[in-house]
């Protein structure tokens, strides 16, 4: 497939290199861990401590934060982790993502008339994929891990059957998706308080989780994807007017996908491959301000140069990106410098590029909640983990028995090309819904090295997560440590809607003032957006840091 825009005028081509790759080579000095929550940090500390690896850490803190975060992740969802081996520097990523039912079909979410019907792919049963992260606990720990499962999994059992405490977030989240809690009775009876949103300091018991998470923790992939916990599912999902099949749980494969990497002035990125278009998308925006002095450009031109290379990459996102398993996806040819150069030439330092006037997406016949997780542990070995359930609380239904909150990651397929999920995120044939499919993603777990060393970070934040991650990788490559990099105020591009979504304070009145003549369209958030967790090793003065969000309420370790 040949990628081409035909463009009036050309760009600068000038390239910047400020630094020179080497290998990572140092023994850390310590771990480095960043959760979003103090219970799964802790989590992950008592596993390394008990002699696991960032793999068994992983493993752990990926259980634990579908107990103790059920709004972002969970049992019932789907994520990517991406790996990385010290001993031997080999690299991977794995694919948890949902997979649509074999009974789904392409128009599934559409009236006689063909239009979508509203909330039927978010909420309910019918909204749920397959689920990956069961499979991919069991995976990662047979696999990389060096503890047995069920000593790792022990401290999650343990906090569903003892409970954690509602926090303000919590309580946001549930007020959010109150009424789809209260149509699934075991969701209302969980994640509630006599029909209400929980207050303050309210426990969270999940005794049928802990009873789930004890099925996975003894018999392996089987006990989530066949048997008594698989009936269930089944069972609670067909009877609230779900599509599930055995069939579908017993078919449901992890896969271990070759990352994206690219390299941007001399720092290497490493990041997740299709389905998520998270690594296309950062690497094909990073490819195009690579033809660009950014740091000889006043602060305006620089943002207005990064806003107009978003716009350009996610309209690549909406056209070209989906399951590789079903659509020949373009990797190489979107990734490649000399196209980023065709993109560049396009862009004038002095004026936006309305959305419209790109190429469109071809109208033939993603989430705002989701956690992430960063560790290096003392071997150098490290994960960067984005996991998911897509809208808080997922589907807001859970099957009777199982305790495990089902995810809507349906409505990340395109439902009618063309037309807006519930992110604002369009797109075509590529992501359409088809039987076994994976949706496409915005998960960006990601990986930088230079010759300062090693940066792990990752964030939720739907649409918004690559644009996230790009700009603290930016930050990152000028020098920046853990906290600036989770800390910086945040502004976003996705091609359409036409207009840049930007947090209280990313911007000053003067760029506002200017950017606006420049015919950019500013839109400001009224909530601070992402939950971002990074860890850096800094191989040089051999220090290792952490840092959370201060968005939220995550924790890191040192």
């Amino acid at each position: 497939m040949k990628l081409k825009y035909i463009f009036p005028g050309s760009g600068l081509l000038l390239l910047l290199l400020l630094f020179v790759h080497s290998s990572f080579a140092a023994t850390p000095p310590s771990v480095g861990i960043a959760t979003a929550h103090p219970l799964a940090t802790e989590t992950g500390l008592k596993i390394l401590n008990a002699g696991g690896n960032a793999f068994d850490a992983a493993v752990a803190i990926t259980a634990s934060l579908a107990v103790v975060e059920p709004m972002s992740s969970g049992l019932g969802g789907g994520g990517f982790w991406l790996l990385h081996r010290a001993k031997d520097k080999y690299e991977t990523m794995l694919d948890g993502r949902e997979k649509a039912p074999l009974a789904a079909h392409r128009d599934m979410y559409l009236d006689q008339d063909g239009n979508i019907i509203d909330g039927l792919s978010i909420s309910g049963p019918l909204a749920a994929g397959i689920p990956g992260i069961p499979a991919a606990i069991v995976h990662l720990s047979k696999k990389y891990g060096r503890l047995p499962l069920a000593q790792v999994l022990a401290p999650a059992i343990q906090q569903a059957k003892s409970g954690f405490a509602v926090d303000e977030r919590y309580r946001r989240m549930a007020g959010f998706r109150l009424k789809a809690l209260k149509q699934s009775p075991d969701a209302e009876k969980i994640f509630l308080y006599k029909g209400d949103v929980p207050p303050v300091g309210h426990i969270i018991k999940q005794p049928e989780l802990a009873a789930t998470l004890n099925a996975l923790a003894t018999q392996g992939h089987q006990g989530f994807y066949s048997g008594a916990v698989a009936k269930k599912l089944v069972e609670g999902s067909k009877t609230a007017g779900g599509i599930w099949t055995l069939k579908d749980l017993e078919e449901y494969n992890l896969v271990e996908r070759e990352p994206v990497k690219g390299n941007y002035n001399g720092m290497e990125i490493t990041s997740a491959p299709p389905p998520s278009s998270g690594g296309v998308a950062m690497l094909g925006i990073l490819n195009i301000l690579e033809k660009f002095d950014l740091n000889k450009q006043s602060t305006v031109t620089q943002k207005h140069l990064i806003i107009e290379a978003m716009r350009r990459a996610y309209r690549d996102r909406a056209q070209f990106l989906g399951d590789p398993d079903f659509f020949d996806v373009p990797v190489k040819q979107l990734i490649d410098k000399s196209y980023a150069s065709e993109l560049a030439a396009s862009i004038k330092l002095d004026k936006a590029t309305p959305s419209h006037t790109l190429p469109g997406v071809v109208n033939d016949e993603e989430g705002k909640d989701t956690t992430h997780f960063s560790i290096i542990d003392s071997e150098g070995n490290r994960v960067a983990a984005t996991l998911t359930i897509n809208y808080p609380f997922g589907s807001c239904f859970v099957p009777a028995g199982t305790g495990v909150l089902l995810n809507d990651e349906m409505d990340d397929f395109s439902s009618k090309p063309g037309t807006p999920n519930a992110y604002g995120l369009v797109g075509g044939k590529a992501n359409a819904i088809a039987p076994g499919k994976r949706p496409l993603s915005s998960m960006s777990p990601t990986f930088l090295e230079n010759d300062r060393g090693i940066a792990v970070l990752g964030t939720p934040g739907g649409s918004r997560i690559i644009t996230m991650v790009l700009l603290a990788s930016l930050n990152y490559f000028n020098g920046g440590n853990p906290t600036e990099m989770v800390g910086l105020k945040r502004f976003h591009h996705q091609y359409l809607p036409d207009e840049v979504q930007y947090e209280e304070g990313a911007f000053t009145e003067a760029e506002i003032k200017a950017m606006s003549a420049m015919g950019h369209h500013l839109k400001r958030m009224n909530r601070k957006y992402g939950n971002m967790q990074a860890v850096v090793l800094e191989t040089g003065k051999n220090t290792i840091e952490a840092a959370s969000d201060p968005r939220a309420a995550g924790k890191s370790y040192p």
